[in-house]
């Protein structure tokens, strides 16, 4: 059977499931994951296993990966386990989504779950077979002897086995190696595919409670702009409308969305603003360096000596990288809806924290967390950009004053334009090389945007990199794997600049300065697809280049090799061909490992050829997807996707890191092709 869907969500509890359906909230809410068995998963009636995760399903497949470990443990297929996911009031705590992390921490935690009752059910059957466990045979939820047969629903019924599901889960339990994985390591459909399909699967944006009224706030012209006066008045006129102003908070909630618009549109008349001056995306990357913390407040991470280093260089090389603002960009805008009764708060919404959201309504309202219920249905897209919870909030607020459930759903304007956005960052880097060609110092500097992936990866005696923020004329957040976008598109292609000048092939000057096997193997793997070293030697076509770059984050390798085609006219870049190497462990669903990894490097491409914010006197210039675009179908070049499967390896998670070797290798394809070296993103090839 798939996994519940949303009706079954909401109604979980009540199932029949032989164990507690839900974990107390204080159980629910300790750090760690699960502190019981019976906070994570639950054997029903019917046969099938409910397995209960913090975690939230975005689009990245979490739910089918965490249904995958749990068959895995209690041999059973896959269709046989419901996942329950992102309910404070039913599920663990298992921190935010974000930062590749349901691999490397959650699925571990399910993994000892599943042995763990694996082995409790074996121990009850041992004793109704009067056998040691070891004789027993477990396959297909039932424990088999001399013929006879025990469900795991009849073996859960045991006194002793329902008083093990409170106790802590069991340190040091014995999982199944990756070597004998039967479930895990093959590909695995994704277990909401059908719904997604055929438009079954509800999004937040659907959700519908009774005598629901819908919202809309007011929002301000311009950045930075406060409000002066409002006049409620029309707006109260209009038949069944209710209205709310709290400070700056201005909304209204109406029986239909164009009912609520349009008094939106009545107070939005009314009302008086006051605007500052803002800076304008004409000259951000001269505002970000005037407007830059003082250094000693990050300090440097240094080894070695880069002035001395810098100094004995045969040759020293300078440059500056910038990196525009980029929206998220998901399909589905933020959307929530909230209902009180009886003093207490639920809320359906969009976010990849749905303890940090419960957490800021509770101090919003004043109440405890236990007055306080988020629930994040699996929504449309967050790529990092829905950590947060505005839209959460704001039904709150409406709700309360409206008596009533009320949903607020972002308009696509106000999505681009009050979502917070990938920080753009300028970074500045400097080296040298020795009498050798070896690089033998390195100082890098990133403004604004963050040190993920900061480090070099490459053997250098003398090295600084740091991190200084920036008072960001935007709101800034996460973004699919943070600042390494930026920090290892700078590397990246400054390390080809250093290639070119020590007279070197752009790979074997890599792997020269590598001692990091993972990357090695991931580089070799691409440029061996792709054919570098043959295509290094062949003639292109005008106007034609080839490029490379590597990377590494979040504890997995990625390298890329890609072949583009300049407009001469334009300056615009075609990507004609990608090759991507990626590493991430064990891999646990090579069917949604590969669509990650092609999903990173298409949304990378955005990033690459055109996707950048622009604004001016504190509004945006491009918010919509009119004209900010990104990619399209017939954006995507000839895509291959290689995974290297490490067995010996733990699993890592491999949402992320996939987007960083693209731009580099694009920009450094375009130099290849122009003889202009790229050092923005978007790409930009110098006309002069």
């Amino acid at each position: 059977m798939p996994a519940f869907n949303r009706r079954e969500f909401f109604e979980l509890a009540g199932t029949g499931l032989l164990i507690v359906a839900a974990p107390l909230a204080s159980e629910a809410q300790r750090g760690g994951g699960a502190a019981s068995l019976g906070a994570r998963l639950h054997i029903g009636e019917d046969g099938f296993i409910a397995v209960l995760s913090g975690k939230v399903e975005e689009g990245q497949g979490a739910l089918t990966e965490l249904a995958m470990v749990a068959a895995e443990e209690l041999r059973v297929p896959v269709g046989r386990i419901r996942i329950v996911m992102a309910d404070t009031d039913r599920t663990p705590n298992d921190g935010i989504t974000a930062g590749s992390s349901t691999t490397p921490r959650t699925v571990p935690q399910v993994h000892r779950a599943a042995a763990a009752a694996r082995s409790l059910l074996l121990m009850g059957a041992s004793r109704k077979f009067g056998v040691e466990a070891a004789a027993l045979e477990v396959r297909d939820g039932a424990v088999a002897h001399g013929g006879r047969t025990y469900g795991y629903a009849d073996l859960a019924r045991s006194p002793e086995i329902a008083a093990a599901y409170k106790d802590a889960l069991p340190e040091g339990t014995e999982v199944t190696p990756a070597k004998d994985w039967q479930t895990l390591g093959k590909p695995q459909v994704r277990l909401d595919a059908r719904d997604l399909v055929t438009g079954a699967h509800l999004f937040p944006s659907d959700i519908v409670r009774p005598g629901m009224l819908y919202g809309r706030v007011l929002r301000p012209p311009a950045y930075g702009a406060t409000l002066e006066s409002v006049d409620l008045g029309p707006a109260q006129k209009l038949p069944g409308v209710k209205t709310v102003r709290e400070g700056e908070f201005v909304g209204c909630a109406a029986p239909t969305s164009y009912a609520a618009r349009k008094a939106l549109e009545a107070i939005s008349s009314t009302a008086r603003w006051k605007t500052v001056e803002q800076p304008s995306s004409d000259g951000l990357f001269e505002y970000l360096k005037q407007h830059a913390s003082r250094e000693d407040r990050t300090p440097a991470r240094e080894r070695g000596s880069v002035a001395r280093g810098l100094a004995e260089a045969g040759v020293r090389l300078k440059a500056t990288y910038q990196v525009a603002y980029i929206q998220h960009a998901p399909m589905e805008p933020r959307a929530a809806v909230a209902e009180w009764q009886n003093g207490r708060l639920t809320v359906w919404t969009g976010t990849s924290n749905p303890l940090g959201v419960r957490q800021a309504l509770a101090a919003a309202f004043g109440l405890g967390t236990d007055k306080v219920r988020v629930v994040a249905p699996h929504f449309g897209g967050g790529f990092g950009g829905k950590h947060t919870g505005e839209a959460a909030l704001e039904a709150a607020r409406l709700a309360k004053e409206a008596g009533c459930p009320v949903a607020v759903h972002w308009t696509r304007a106000e999505e681009f334009m009050w979502a917070y956005f990938r920080p753009a960052a300028l970074i500045e880097v400097e080296a040298g090389l020795d009498g050798n060609h070896v690089i033998s110092s390195w100082d890098f500097v990133n403004y604004n945007s963050g040190a993920a992936a900061i480090d070099t990866p490459y053997r250098i005696p003398n090295v600084r990199v740091r991190y200084v923020p920036s008072d960001s004329p935007l709101r800034i957040g996460s973004y699919r794997v943070l600042a390494a976008t930026a920090n290892n598109f700078a590397r990246e292609a400054f390390t080809d600049e250093l290639a070119h000048a020590a007279g070197q092939d752009p790979l074997e000057f890599r792997l020269a300065h590598l001692d990091n096997d993972r990357i090695k193997n991931v580089l070799q793997a691409a440029a061996g697809k792709f054919g570098w070293k043959e295509r290094r030697k062949d003639k292109r076509q005008p106007s034609r280049g080839i490029g490379l770059a590597c990377g590494t984050e979040k504890n997995s390798v990625v390298a890329a090799c890609c072949e583009v085609e300049v407009d001469r006219q334009t300056g615009s870049p075609r990507v004609i061909e990608v090759v991507e190497a990626f590493e991430c462990g064990a891999i646990l669903n090579p069917a949604n490992m590969k669509a990650q990894v092609q999903g990173a490097i298409g949304m990378g491409l955005g990033a690459v050829l055109r996707e950048e914010i622009r604004f001016k006197d504190g509004r945006l210039l491009n918010g919509s997807f009119a004209k900010y675009r990104v990619p399209r179908f017939q954006d995507m070049p000839k895509l291959e996707v290689i995974l290297l499967d490490r067995k010996d390896l733990v699993p890592a998670g491999g949402g992320e890191t996939p987007i960083v070797a693209i731009a580099p290798a694009v920009a450094n394809a375009v130099f290849d092709a122009t003889g202009k070296r790229v050092r923005t993103m978007p790409v930009r090839v110098p006309t002069a």
